[in-house]
């Protein structure tokens, strides 16, 4: 087993965001803590954990030992028209590196000739589902005129402002560089949610949807806040157009600023629940106050 094969097995073994899986990857090595995690080598004590803790991880981990097969999600991928990324690639995004727990590994779909542009080309919009009109025009105009700018719109295929950025890029794209990125949830043999499918296509037109789970996993609410360091880690600023008090977007620009990423939000009306949370990150200091693509272009320069 290479490194790439076990870190494929690792991304179907290991939860995002499980500590102890990452101690091990990070002591030992992928294919080292595959063999420990499935029994195959004898367990040995590593300071990061206690005994305890790592007894309760192979339990854990032990019902999914028999579901792991990364050959056969590898050749899954491959049939979808796409492929999988891992640390030192040509093409793996060097944000990545920059996430204290950076994924085993990327699967992507889509125009991977075209590259991920680098974090200083991105900019991440991200909000409320049940955006409000103010909101959807917004992000339009944002998402549009950063693609004109050639600068790259990242978001997470959700509906409410997260498709609004996508097609709004989609629309202004300027040739091959890819327009816009989706990061999802789950396995990018599903489009989540399936009523933008049609996006996700049109979106693998010159890009990449990607997600840090194989194919067949499903979304869940905390793969969805882990996605969200991704989404963080792939721009150099992340911008919260519309977001409630508790919103999961609140979550994305605190992944941002704990990378020392520019984090930015757009003010709206004091009687909105979909600003609340927007207003809150500018009250806290946590972001800058933007209004349009110039402003977002000029704090990614910066």
């Amino acid at each position: 087993m290479n490194d790439r094969i076990a870190r494929a097995a690792l991304t179907r073994l290991f939860e995002p965001g499980d500590r102890v899986g990452r101690t091990l990857v990070d002591r030992l090595g992928a294919y080292a803590a595959f063999r420990l995690a499935t029994g195959a080598q004898p367990v040995h004590a590593i300071p990061e954990a206690t005994a305890e803790e790592l007894s309760e991880a192979l339990r854990r981990w032990a019902s999914r030992v028999p579901e792991v097969d990364a050959e056969k999600d590898l050749a899954t991928i491959e049939r979808l028209g796409g492929g999988f990324l891992i640390p030192g690639d040509e093409h793996w995004p060097e944000g990545l590196d920059d996430l204290p727990d950076a994924p085993y590994g990327l699967w992507y779909r889509g125009n991977i000739d075209n590259g991920i542009p680098a974090p200083s080309k991105c900019v991440a919009l991200t909000g409320s589902r049940d955006s409000t009109s103010y909101g959807a025009s917004v992000t339009g105009d944002m998402a549009y005129g950063l693609a004109q700018r050639g600068i790259c719109v990242i978001s997470g295929l959700a509906y409410g402002i997260d498709a609004h950025a996508h097609r709004a890029a989609l629309a202004g794209s300027q040739g091959e560089e890819p327009a816009t990125l989706a990061v999802l949830a789950g396995g990018l043999d599903r489009d989540y949610p399936s009523g933008n499918a049609d996006l996700a296509a049109a979106i693998r037109g010159n890009g990449l949807t990607l997600s840090e789970l194989p194919p067949g996993s499903a979304s869940t609410r905390h793969r969805f806040l882990q996605r969200n360091r991704i989404i963080a880690a792939l721009a150099g600023v992340t911008c919260v157009v519309e977001a409630r008090w508790r919103s999961g977007a609140l979550n994305t620009a605190h992944h941002a600023e704990t990378i020392a990423r520019h984090v930015a939000a757009v003010p709206g009306s004091v009687h909105s629940a979909n600003s609340a949370g927007c207003h809150r990150l500018l009250k806290e200091g946590a972001a800058v106050l933007v209004s349009d693509a110039a402003e977002l272009a000029e704090l990614l320069a910066a």
